[in-house]
């Protein structure tokens, strides 16, 4: 009786294997592979690339551009913030003029109505003219608009000097020009004395100046209108 081999018989292919072995390699050896597309490859790989670097680019512009958009302002405590647009810079309004100054009128005083230059030195108007007193004359002193001694239809300007304790109080009538006076100026060594106006209301045509000076003054005096032309002048 034949024994045979267990792990022979374990190892035995099946009838038929081999042929089937040799069947499918000669089948494996008529497939002719397919070229693989290494330019279309490469290509895809470059785009790849160069949307890659767009990205970084754009992201980083993204970050260098954001200060100059936003301001980040502190509270006072650092750790609230709070951001806001940048503040956007404007040219500055050009600043309008500011409107002139009217020019000063006389001022108006009541028939009587006293006032004070200076210690000592006191003036009043009447309608028939001019009155003052001085430290020197007490008893007062006056002058006419209506004794037919000035000639009131033509410009003109009278002049008074009395001076006491270093000071000189220089006044006088003013008359017959156009417009509105505004302004007297006498001359002195130490350069032009502006001086102040009276008149009565009513426009009566006429009124008076006064000054103090500290040093002589001269004979030049020049009443202007509000308009600053010359209302009239001595001499």
């Amino acid at each position: 009786m034949n024994h045979l081999d267990p792990e022979a018989e374990r190892d035995a292919e099946p009838a038929g294997t081999g042929r089937l072995r040799e069947a499918l390699a000669a089948a494996a050896y008529d497939v002719t592979p397919s070229r693989v597309p290494l330019a279309a490859v490469e290509r895809r790989g470059r785009l790849l690339r160069r949307r890659c670097r767009t990205t970084v680019l754009g992201a980083g512009c993204a970050v260098l551009l954001a200060p100059l958009a936003f301001v980040t302002l502190h509270g006072p405590d650092d750790g609230d913030r709070v951001t806001r647009p940048a503040a956007t810079v404007s040219a500055s309004p050009t600043p309008s003029t500011s409107p002139t100054a009217p020019a000063p009128t006389p001022r108006l005083v009541e028939p009587g109505e006293r006032v004070t230059a200076a210690p000592g030195f006191v003036l009043w108007l009447t309608e028939d003219g001019k009155h003052w007193t001085t430290p020197d004359m007490p008893e007062g002193q006056f002058r006419s608009m209506v004794d037919g001694n000035i000639d009131r239809t033509r410009p003109g300007v009278s002049l008074q000097t009395d001076g006491t304790d270093g000071r000189v109080l220089v006044s006088g009538v003013y008359y017959g020009g156009e417009g509105t006076a505004s302004v007297v100026e006498v001359a002195s060594k130490d350069g032009p004395v502006r001086g102040k106006l009276l008149e009565l209301p009513g426009r009566p045509g006429w009124g008076v100046w006064y000054a103090v000076a500290r040093s002589d003054v001269g004979t030049t005096v020049t009443v202007r209108d509000t308009e600053g032309h010359v209302y009239a002048t001595l001499p």
